[in-house]
This record gives C-alpha cells, structure tokens and sequence, in this order.
C-alpha cells in the first residue's frame, strides 16, 4: 500500500467516513472546507491518528501544520519529511 493510500485509508479509519473510499479521497483536493469537507474537530482527531500511526511530532497550532494538512499529497510529503 502506496503512502497516499495508507493515509488515504486512516483518513477513513480514524474519521469514521463509512460512505467514503479511497478512490473517492483525491490525493490533491483540499481536505477541509470545499475538499474533502472535513473541519478542526477532523483535523484533531487525524493530527492524533497520524502521531500514533507514523510516530511523528506535529505542532497543534502553526501554520506549517495548516499547510502539512492541505491535502493528503502534502500530508505524504510532511510525514516522509519526518521520517527522514
């Protein structure tokens, strides 16, 4: 399973998005607002889903964290960066 799909499918797990597949997270659409429709209790639940599943460290309220978690592209980037 590719990085995208991986957070593709924790996006899924950790939101409960029953009604939603992978195919239907496009990997380069916003997550929140007009994207995926996601909102900041979202957004708390995924930051803590990722630390837990990639063992990264993530800062609650800057605006890296903001731009890490525009799209799941950019969440792949953001983790592999971490890994590093």
């Amino acid at each position: 399973m590719s990085l995208h799909d991986e957070i593709k499918q924790l996006i899924i797990d950790s939101l409960d998005l029953e009604d939603v597949s992978l195919a239907d997270i496009d990997t380069d659409a916003a997550l929140f607002g007009d994207g995926l429709g996601l909102d900041s209790i979202d957004a708390l639940e995924l930051g803590l889903a990722i630390k837990k599943q990639f063992d990264i460290k993530i800062e609650a309220n800057s605006d890296a964290t903001r731009d890490h978690f525009y799209s799941v592209a950019t969440l792949a980037k953001f983790i592999e960066s971490q890994r590093a």
